[in-house]
């Protein structure tokens, strides 16, 4: 019996409109990796003069594709580039078959979108520890080539999809020197999201001009402040990537201009939270703010301690404003805390002031803040000037019943 996938409640209601990025069009097909009946392949191709900046997961563990991209980044913009991305299999712990695999497809296509090898990415994601089937992939290149439209950016979405429920998109312009810059960014990720890089699949493309260097440095500073703040699971993939890629088409050098940079961070910030949006089996979208930390690095250990527990998350399922769990995650984080000094509030309602309930809390209160679909808890340490600002699900039976039998 065919599994019926129910979309998350925090889905928002329609892929939003999407601009056309100059100098990158978009393909998909089905190839049969792992699902029946729905695209698992996308091809995108980008313009010569196209810069590509990344991030990778740091897991010990991870894939042929992830380490083949990183070997890549920084080459020469002169030519063309490509993408290539499966779903279905993350091509991971699979050794020599897997370098062999991503060489492969690498090749084909190289030769079917008539750019270097070098210039070639590719990304898997799924079933861990099988053999990529990189023959169905490969096979169908010519027509994935052949196919390629500039408007196809929400089929892409589609293809790279695995346990998500909805399509992720975001984008954003910005006005630089009475020019038009747009930003438009794909990504996929449900399960096994931890910050780490974070676990996930994130595809950016941007008309800017703007060096590999500087797009580099931009990436990997606005990332730490988006993708590596979320967490579903804390379990940190074998196959996270981040790409970014500017075309430089619209003509307008961006150079680390403010207003580029604050775009292309709202941009993965939105897709950030959508991937947590869609976390498995997720009902409620929670922001944890930590303030008043030693350090602002303090106050992300804190933050994500309480974002990872699996108690503070079931007792948010249960709409249980449980700040007793709140306290057991700062006290384990491992970050300076003082148990006399910590306050804590559940939305408006402050439950806890410098280390005792407050006097005034009425428990009613927070538990109907708690029966909302976006909660936010914020936790002031009392020992500096730190913070730092989290996002996660909570933590329900669905999580299991998907993850359950994840490869059936």
């Amino acid at each position: 019996m065919a599994k019926i996938t129910v979309v998350s409640p925090l889905a928002p209601k329609r892929f939003p409109e999407m601009p056309v990025i100059d100098g990158v069009s978009f393909s998909t097909v089905a190839a049969g990796i792992k699902y029946e009946g729905r695209a698992d392949v996308m091809l995108a191709r980008l313009a010569p003069g196209t810069t590509v900046a990344g991030v990778f997961t740091k897991s010990a563990t991870r894939s042929a594709p992830v380490l083949d991209c990183q070997e890549k980044l920084g080459g020469p913009a002169k030519d063309g580039a490509a993408i290539l991305v499966n779903s279905g299999n993350s091509n991971a712990f699979t050794g020599r078959n897997g370098r062999d695999a991503v060489a492969r497809i690498v090749g084909a296509v190289a030769r079917a979108c008539d750019v270097p090898e070098t210039r070639v990415f590719t990304s898997s994601t799924g079933v861990i520890g099988e053999p990529l089937p990189f023959e169905r992939i490969t096979e169908r290149l010519d027509t994935l080539a052949a196919t390629l439209d500039p408007n196809a950016i929400e089929a892409a979405a589609a293809a790279i999809m695995t346990t998500d429920t909805f399509t992720k998109g975001a984008t954003a312009s910005v006005e630089i020197d009475g020019k038009t810059v747009s930003i438009a960014g794909i990504a996929k990720g449900s399960g096994m999201i931890a910050p780490d890089m974070a676990t996930m699949l994130v595809y950016i493309f941007t008309d800017a001009r703007i060096d590999q260097g500087t797009l580099q440095s931009l990436v990997a500073t606005h990332n730490e402040k988006t993708f590596n703040c979320i967490t579903v699971d804390s379990d940190t993939s074998t196959s996270d990537t981040v790409l970014v890629c500017a075309t430089g088409a619209s003509g307008v050098d961006v150079g680390d201009s403010a207003p580029f940079g604050d775009a292309l961070h709202k941009v993965m910030k939105d897709l950030a939270h959508l991937v947590v949006k869609d976390g498995e089996g997720a009902t409620k979208f929670v922001e944890i703010t930590v303030t008043g930390a030693a350090s602002d690095k303090d106050a992300k250990t804190h933050a994500l301690s309480v974002a990872n527990s699996p108690l503070v998350k079931t007792a948010i399922a249960g709409e249980d404003p449980n700040w007793g769990r709140i306290v057991m995650a700062i006290g384990k984080s491992g970050a300076p805390a003082d148990r006399d000094a910590l306050s804590i509030r559940f939305g408006d309602v402050e439950v806890a002031r410098k280390g005792w309930v407050n006097p005034d809390y009425v428990e009613a209160e927070a538990a109907a803040h708690m029966k909302g679909q976006n909660i936010c808890i914020h936790v002031d340490i009392g020992l500096g000037s730190g913070k730092a600002t989290v996002w996660t699900c909570d933590l329900t039976h669905g999580y299991i019943e998907i993850n359950a039998d994840y490869r059936s």
